[in-house]
């Protein structure tokens, strides 16, 4: 699977960013259209497919794939181009997978045991270059960064002020080890400072965050609060700078939101003070910040990645039910919506672009507990993919899940994010599976929990810093023994979500 879409791309669409899976031939930023954000946040002409499939070669154990990748980037990829991206997007996507690429070739060797020769430090440089290029939209009075930047020009207020909470809680990971790697810590003070302001921001009743800040007028423009689109890595990131870090601060204030989002979010979907919680199914739902109240009506697939924050946390039988929702939409629809309106059973918006979160909370709960029925939801996912996906030059996004019509368009996280956890779910040997120093940024490349990113702390004392055993995490022994050969979850657990979302067994 992913090496018919990686070899495609290559043969068809590099040095463009992506791959039209149809046309068989490469998709840029659009020029013409400067408005169509879509592709242009995403897209800026700097062969995105190739740079965030670098460490996934590297986890698939193809050396000679993975230095010949390095190669075609050291030579091709420039960022001095005319082009306005998200930040956000250009961070997770290019800026983490440069750094993680860097440091599988000099610092994490007795791992992947990939050398290359001649290599000075390249991948690091572009990613520093990228990453000074990003630094402007952080020039910004009220200290929240502008959503997009020109890479030629700096600064841009294009199409707006409009920055959504994930846009500026995702950043800490890569703009910290930036920080760390080439010895400045100006790109851990801004990303330090925007997380201070977004943790101002919330409700002071409720706790909660809303989706939408205007840095113009200071204010929020949409109040909405959930754990989907919008916001959910801002979480994520308050977890794992913790992990990766050690910054305390950052634990306390995501145990704050996480109590919030249970107290205000988590709705179970019978009404039966008699009904057990382990046979209730739940969901999380959007609500206004302010008030707790419903805000709509829907669930996104985005959503599916908080599954892995509550594994993380150590939630893990919540966990297991939280995920289970999921498996039951993809049962009725073999791929994930991008929204599901849970209040009339039906989808919202029925686009699936070949999405990973719901692979990544699968291979995740795999490794928490070993149950074999991970594999089975695996194999599932794999078989709707290779049905309903597969087009004559690699995989297509679904326009309809309900008719399942294809749209020309093969977005990189297929190849960074949802190849990479199918691969790792059924590779049980693999290295990292037997580890539990990485975790995954939330566009799926690797950071290492070391005492490099601990030690080296710019604002933060290292005498602040409490040791963190996470090796409980990946072992079947957070699974008690008795469960680990039966079903996740009751039969009447399943029963009442197969009710819940209309679903036809």
């Amino acid at each position: 699977m992913f090496y018919f879409g990686y070899d495609n791309y290559m043969n068809h669409a590099f040095p463009m960013d992506e791959l039209n899976p149809h046309d068989c031939n490469g998709r840029g930023p659009d020029y013409d259209n400067p408005s169509n954000i879509n592709i242009n946040d995403v897209l800026g002409n700097f062969s995105l497919g190739l740079v965030d499939s670098l460490d996934t070669l590297a986890i698939m154990g193809d050396k000679q794939y993975f230095k010949n990748a390095v190669q075609y980037v050291i030579n091709t990829v420039s960022f001095d181009q005319e082009c306005t991206v998200q930040v956000f997007e250009s961070t997770i996507r290019m800026l983490g997978s440069l750094l993680s690429a860097h440091l599988i070739v000099t610092e994490w060797t007795d791992v992947f045991n990939i050398t290359l020769d001649d290599y000075d430090n390249e991948l690091l440089s572009l990613a520093h270059d990228l990453g000074v290029r990003l630094l402007p939209a952080f020039e910004n009075s009220d200290q929240m960064p502008l959503p997009r930047v020109n890479l030629r020009h700096g600064k841009s207020d294009l199409f707006g002020d409009h920055t959504c909470t994930a846009g500026v809680g995702t950043l800490i990971l890569e703009f910290k080890m930036l920080g760390r790697l080439v010895g400045d810590p100006v790109f851990e003070m801004v990303a330090e400072r925007a997380m201070d302001k977004l943790w101002e921001l919330k409700d002071s009743k409720t706790g909660l965050i809303g989706n939408v800040y205007n840095t113009k007028s200071s204010s929020w423009d949409d109040p909405m609060s959930g754990i989907g689109a919008g916001i959910d890595s801002y979480f994520e990131y308050l977890l794992k700078s913790f992990i990766l870090f050690g910054n305390e601060k950052d634990l306390s204030r995501f145990s704050d939101y996480y109590d919030s989002i249970i107290k205000y979010m988590k709705r179970y979907s019978i009404d039966n003070d008699g009904l057990s919680d382990n046979d209730n199914p739940f969901y999380f739902a959007n609500v206004h910040m302010k008030t707790g109240q419903l805000h709509n009506h829907w669930i996104d697939s985005l959503s599916a990645a908080f599954v892995g924050v509550q594994i993380l946390h150590g939630d893990l039988e919540a966990a297991i039910l939280h995920h289970a929702l999921f498996y039951g939409l993809w049962l009725k629809y073999d791929a994930l919506p991008e929204r599901y309106n849970w209040y009339l059973k039906k989808c919202e918006y029925a686009l699936y672009p070949l999405r990973p979160e719901f692979v990544e909370a699968t291979y995740l709960l795999f490794q928490a507990t070993r149950h074999p029925f991970y594999l089975f939801v695996g194999e599932k996912i794999y078989d709707s993919l290779q049905t309903f996906n597969k087009a004559k030059c690699g995989y297509a996004t679904l326009n309809s899940v309900i008719s399942k019509k294809q749209e020309d368009r093969m977005e990189s996280f297929f190849l960074s994010e949802t190849c990479k956890y199918l691969y790792l779910l059924f590779d049980l040997d693999n290295p990292l599976n037997k580890r539990s120093d990485f975790i995954f940024t939330t566009e799926g490349h690797l950071m290492r929990i070391s005492k490099f990113a601990r030690e080296k702390m710019t604002i933060f004392e290292p005498s602040s810093i409490r040791s963190l055993n996470i090796s409980h995490l990946y072992s079947c022994e957070t699974f008690p023994k008795h469960r680990q050969m039966i079903p996740p979850f009751s039969d009447e657990f399943w029963g009442n979500l197969v009710n819940f979302i209309d679903l036809q067994v």
